[in-house]
């Protein structure tokens, strides 16, 4: 049992590894839409390049997506309006016009047939407005000659919209039924009445119509015959369109939506899972081989896996709502913060594994593999700086324009002519470069839940106002001017080499924080000829000297410096000896020393970056000690210190080529001989 737990301890790394595949993969596979795939690739008016097909089953053919959509328009613009009619409202008026009319022709001289005859032109007139009705106002526009419907109750009756009467027909019609004016005062009297008591009887039926309308919506077909079983569909070399074209789209949508039995089921489970486990078993074996500091930490290895499964759930809830929108995502943010972090060959080749497994759950996957690939691209290409926010604007402007130039070609590849290209698709375009635009803070996110740095970190680490910076010149202010000379070293070094020069610009500031808990034992501090190092023991002075590794590891783990930069500090001396108290104690001690009281602990530089520090900081002290500086002084001492560094095996950790070294001696000379620049002496 015990020998079972230390294995488990021992091999911990690999196993939380192999946890992590299996559950991503799990995860993934769960996330996909678990419809079938049609295994022919087709495009309008290009030619069917496989053999005769014929159809495996029998299918009804799928009207398309325009015909659908213009059969729903014709049905709207010919669906009938339905008004209400309230009997109710015209009765009520009728009696109470009737009514008042009664009371105001009892009190008038007028003779009986008079009166007859107004009580008769004054019910033709009421009846002649609600014989349809008197329409209240509303913003119902009524299209020429089409027929309207209108409901009192239980029953139905369609009428030109003109029968029905409104507000500004009605005095008209009115003083027209009344009779030739001027009217008498009975009359006019009358017809205050009429106009006063009418009241609309006849509103617009908005809730019916929509009923009715739904009804008619619903009996659309979506299907336009039926295909047999082994009826031939397209015949090799024919071209894909027209009806072909149809048949195709409609089996391809048959294959991807049919309802499946469970036995299919498990068997398009089971080919997912095969596939989407080879492309992360790819990405596990890069790491393995290339980025093997990434693979031996599971925290960098999580992150990676994390972001990727972020990029497929994102495309799997817009393939859920409604596919056309998949270009709104901002995918290239996966190649960006890759190359933020890491590098940029591992955010192309992590960008290109989920590119491809993408292609599996998006329509028009070619199309799809294609631009994204291509965006990726060019996402790495361009983006150098990330910190550099205008360089950021200018690479999302540059990645929208190849979207756009893709996708047009793409078009009239496919439609043969320019007149029929999706503009929506340019618009989800621009939606998708502004969404990339996120991914600044996105990375100050993910900083701060996996303990990352980034070059915008690097950028605001190396500001000299920081605290622990403004301290070290406060301390120590000739340690702060070497850091400072080491970190001009270190970035021309760096940009020489390809190297991460923000980062070992930013590591050199810091790598000599140690020293500020005993200043005055290092040199470059010591303002007066009182060196404290007279006072005690080549083995103490040593053991202070090397204390401030140590020391420095502290202050910046208590000051929360990420990982990357403590890197600097442990390693920028790696296990060399403190040569100048070994030798001192040889000396008093008849030619022997014990090493072990004067050598760093290390650990040696296991980095290009940390590599550069360590001699750029080795350079820079010793060449204050040259006495008369010269060009070929300063060349002897960097090819001395380099080589015995070189000899001493502290480069052996460390990703550098011998050309890279040389690289680096040609510009540390370069730069002290800058530094140094000999001056003509001025006459007094």
């Amino acid at each position: 049992m015990k020998k079972f737990i230390n294995k488990l301890l021992v091999n911990h790394s690999l196993i939380y590894k192999l946890f992590l595949y299996i559950a991503t993969i799990v995860l993934v596979v769960y996330l996909f839409p678990k419809g079938g795939q049609f295994k022919y690739e087709f495009q309008k008016g290009k030619p069917w390049q496989y053999e005769n097909y014929y159809a495996p089953f029998d299918f009804a053919i799928q009207k398309s997506v325009e015909d659908i959509e213009n059969e729903k328009k014709q049905i709207k613009e010919t669906s009938k309006k339905f008004f209400e009619y309230n009997d109710e409202i015209a009765s009520k008026v009728k009696d109470e016009i009737a009514s008042k009319i009664d009371l105001l022709l009892s009190n008038s001289e007028l003779t009986k047939q008079d009166k007859s005859d107004l009580i008769k032109k004054s019910i033709a007139i009421v009846n002649a407005i609600y014989e349809y009705g008197y329409l209240e106002e509303s913003d119902i526009q009524f299209t020429e000659n089409k027929v309207i419907t209108l409901r009192d109750g239980n029953k139905m009756q369609d009428i030109q919209p003109y029968k029905l009467f409104k507000f500004s027909q009605i005095l008209e019609f009115i003083n027209s039924k009344m009779g030739i004016s001027p009217h008498t005062e009975v009359q006019n009297s009358i017809l205050n009445i009429i106009y006063e008591e009418l009241k609309p009887n006849v509103s617009f039926d908005e809730n019916f119509t929509l009923k009715v309308l739904e009804e008619n919506l619903k009996k659309i077909s979506y299907t336009e015959g039926l295909v047999s079983e082994k009826e031939r569909i397209i015949f090799k070399g024919d071209i894909v369109e027209g009806n072909k074209l149809t048949k195709l789209n409609s089996i391809k949508s048959e294959f991807e939506s049919q309802v499946w039995s469970k036995s299919n089921y498990n068997w398009i489970v089971f080919g997912y899972t095969i596939l989407v486990a080879l492309s992360f078993l790819m990405l596990f074996l890069f790491l393995r081989k290339y980025r093997l500091d990434i693979f031996e930490n599971n925290n960098k290895v999580t992150f990676i896996f994390f972001n990727i499964i972020l990029i497929v759930l994102l495309l799997t809830l817009i393939v859920k709502y409604d596919a056309k929108y998949i270009y709104v995502a901002p995918i290239v943010i996966l190649p960006l913060v890759l190359k933020a972090f890491f590098d940029a060959r591992l955010g192309l080749f992590a960008h290109v594994l989920t590119i491809l497994l993408l292609g599996f759950i998006v329509p028009n996957s070619f199309e799809f593999i294609f631009l994204q690939i291509i965006a990726g691209i060019v996402t790495i290409l361009t983006i150098s700086e990330l910190h550099k926010r205008a360089n950021l604007f200018i690479s999302v402007l540059q990645i929208t324009f190849v979207y756009f130039l893709a996708y047009f070609a793409f078009s009239i590849i496919q439609e043969g002519n320019a007149e029929n290209l999706d503009w929506n698709k340019f618009l989800y375009f621009s939606l998708n470069g502004a969404a990339t635009l996120f991914v600044l803070p996105l990375i100050y996110i993910f900083e701060k839940m996996f303990g990352l740095v980034s070059d915008e970190s690097l950028k605001e680490l190396s500001n000299t106002n920081s605290k622990l910076l403004h301290d070290l010149a406060e301390k120590a202010p000739g340690t702060f001017q070497h850091s400072l000379q080491v970190a001009n070293l270190a970035e021309a070094c760096a940009n020489e080499v390809k190297a991460n020069s923000m980062l070992v610009r930013t590591g050199a500031l810091y790598h000599d924080i140690g020293k500020m808990d005993n200043p005055m034992f290092f040199t470059e501090n010591q303002s007066t000829n009182v060196n404290p190092h007279n006072e005690l023991t080549p083995k103490d002075s040593a053991q202070i000297i090397i204390s401030h590794i140590i020391k420095g590891v502290e202050l910046a783990k208590k000051h929360h410096l990420p990982d990357r930069i403590i890197d600097f500090i442990r390693t920028h001396h790696g296990t060399s000896l403190v040569y100048y108290f070994y030798k001192k104690e040889e000396e008093l001690n008849g030619g022997v020393a014990d090493v072990n009281y004067f050598q760093y602990p290390g650990p040696i530089p296991f980095s290009k970056e940390t590599a550069i520090l360590m001699m750029c900081d080795a350079v820079e002290a010793a060449s204050k000690s040259i006495k008369e500086p010269s060009a070929q002084a300063f060349d002897n001492l960097v090819e001395k210190i380099i080589n015995k560094q070189m000899e001493d095996g502290q480069f052996m950790n460390a990703d550098i080529t011998f050309k890279e070294l040389q690289t680096i001696k040609k510009v540390l000379k370069k730069k002290l001989k800058n530094i140094y620049h000999l001056r003509i002496e001025y006459p007094e």
